[in-house]
This record gives structure tokens, sequence and C-alpha cells, in this order.
């Protein structure tokens, strides 16, 4: 690897890692950079490496919102278990499924989601006055470590700004706090993804480590200006996200 190639790969990390920390969608930074870099490497090295350098980010983030952010740990820790279970059995299900399957529906639910945001403004802006019960914290949370988890493991892409959008409406959470709470959980999803990629030895460990290290100072800049900026600047940073997404996969799939 050569310097350009190195610059290229760490400074990826971070701008991916600074993204993610705010609404996700640091793969689709990620992925293409080591696929351009390493153009011979199987699809699932790629993605593997990927989730080791994702797991970072995402961990740093969670840490550094929730010393800011009230979460409730209790209902949360759960979720975030079974989304390593689930993203494991995602990993595992991968190559029975094709993404072609999957971009189409994921392009129209992004779709959606932005029209949602646009027309909605005051939508996350702010907690809604009444708080969501117990009992619809867990249901909600472990419904998306469940859902999304596999997701992230079978496909991927997008699966920050799912958990967000998914916490703000079920728990009536404004941005920042959503995205809080889909740290720790993408953390959980990205440990369950990597363990198997780990167990099929498709992960470069040492240029992930590397590239793991820009992507956490990236996630902690990134956390520390969502905290900082507020539910406005994230919807803004998630509806740019949410186009490049579909952008990207719309490319993907009819390019």
């Amino acid at each position: 690897m050569d310097i350009a190639h190195g610059v290229g790969l760490f400074g990826a990390a971070a701008g991916a890692g600074g993204v993610d920390a705010i609404v996700g969608g640091g793969g689709l930074v990620l992925l293409p950079t080591l696929l351009v870099a390493f153009p011979a490497i199987p699809a699932a090295t790629a993605l593997g490496t990927n989730k080791l350098v994702g797991i970072s980010g995402t961990s740093t983030a969670a840490l550094t919102y929730t010393r800011r952010t009230p979460v409730d740990k209790r209902v949360v820790l759960p979720a975030a278990m079974l989304a390593v279970l689930c993203a494991g059995l995602g990993a595992v299900s991968a190559s029975a499924l094709p993404t072609k399957v999957f971009r189409p529906i994921v392009m129209v639910l992004l779709t959606s989601v932005a029209l949602f945001v646009v027309f909605r403004p005051a939508f996350g802006a702010e907690a809604g006055q009444v708080a969501a019960s117990r009992r619809r914290r867990v249901v909600t949370t472990l419904l998306a470590g469940a859902v999304i988890g596999f997701y992230d493991g079978i496909f991927g892409p997008g699966t920050g700004t799912f958990l967000i959008i998914c916490f703000t409406i079920g728990l009536f959470t404004e941005f920042v706090a959503s995205s809080a709470m889909a740290k720790v959980v993408n953390t959980g999803t990205n440990l369950g993804a990597l363990l198997v990629f780990a167990a099929g030895g498709h992960v470069m460990w040492l240029l992930g480590a590397g590239m793991a290290l820009c992507n956490m100072v990236g996630a902690r800049l990134g956390s520390h200006l969502a905290l900082k900026r507020g539910a406005g600047f994230v919807r803004a940073v998630l509806l740019v996200v949410v186009v490049v997404m579909v952008a990207k996969m719309g490319y993907d799939q009819f390019g």
C-alpha cells in the first residue's frame, strides 16, 4: 500500500466515523474506499474489515453520547445484546440472499424516511410531551435490536439511520437522544457481524486497527458536534446522508 492509498484510507475512516456518529451511514464511505484500494480482496473481507473499523467508531460515539445524554441502560443494553445475536445470524445468512433483493426495498424505505422528515419539520426536534411507557421502550428497543440487527448482518447500509428513526418514532425522543441509543445498539450489530466474519478469516486486522483509530477520532468529533449543535443539525445531516445513500444504492442497482 503506497502513501496515497494510506492517506485516502485513513482519511476516509476518520470522515466515516464522524458521519456515522451523527446519523449513521459511515459504511457508504468505508466500503467503497476499501474496494477501490484493494480491488482483489473478497467482498467478505472488505465487509469484515469494515465491521472492525465500524465497531471502534460506534462504541466511541456510544460512550461520548451516554456521558452527556441520559440513556436507560436497562432498556438499551438488552437490545444491544440481542442485536449481537441477530446480526451474527444475518451475517451467516448473507451469502444465501443476493443484495439486489434488498437494495430496492431499502431505497424505498430511505426515500420514505426523507420525505417524512422533510414534510414533518417538527419530527425529532424535541422530545414528545408524553414519555413512552417502560413496556413500550422495552418492546421497541428489542424489536429494533433484533430486526435491524439481522438487517445489518445480512446487508447493512443505513443501519444507524434506521435505528435513529425507529427510536424517534417509537420512543418519542428527539434526534440526539435517539442517536445516543442507536449507537449503543449499533455497537452490538457491528460486534455480531464482526465475530462471524472474523471466524471465517475475513478481516484485515493490521490495516483495520489503523483505520479503527482514525474512525474513533472522527466518531468522537462527530458525536461532540451533534451534542453541541443539537437536533436541528442532526436532522440536516440525516437528510443529506439519506439522499446520498439512495443515490449510491440506485447507482449500484441500475448503473
